[in-house]
């Protein structure tokens, strides 16, 4: 059987990740991902026809622009490990909203007509979890970080 408390992996020489630093990466990845392609996804349908989808489900039509910038530049800043714990937080407002204002009332699993929230669910999960430990290692946080003070 394989004990999960001694994986790590070496990327780098002299440098291993632990399997939270491993899965903290896997999870801020892809999550960045996913939202770099919603975020692009709205531009390119054109951010017009975007508000007037808003519109259409009773949401004021400029949610469509904050929504895309912060999914479009939420997720850049995912994949490289910038302002991961502001941008995560963001991000789980807007799965918050989508929740509340558009999946909810089809169910977990969607009605037949429209999807559930299950995704919306699993990303605000991811989003809250980053949110609260930060993006972990190869971010661009980390050149951020204060230093420890040297032990006298």
């Amino acid at each position: 059987m394989i004990n999960c408390n001694q994986i790590s992996f070496s990327f780098v020489e002299g440098r291993t990740l632990s399997r939270v630093e491993a899965g903290t990466l896997l999870l801020r990845l892809v999550l960045g991902i996913t939202f770099f392609v919603h975020g692009l996804s709205k531009f390119q349908t054109g951010l017009g026809n975007v508000a007037g989808f808003f519109e259409g489900m009773g949401l004021p039509g400029f949610l469509a622009y904050i929504v895309a910038i912060i999914e479009l530049v939420g997720g850049i800043a995912l994949i490289i490990g910038l302002g991961t714990r502001i941008f995560s937080l963001l991000l789980a407002l807007t799965m918050i909203g989508a929740i509340i204002t558009v999946k909810g009332a089809a169910g977990f699993m969607g009605n037949g007509k429209s999807a559930g929230y299950e995704l919306d669910l699993a990303l605000l999960a991811i989003s809250v979890f980053l949110a609260l430990c930060g993006s972990g290692m190869y971010a661009l946080d980390s050149l951020f970080k204060k230093k420890d003070a040297p032990e006298s």
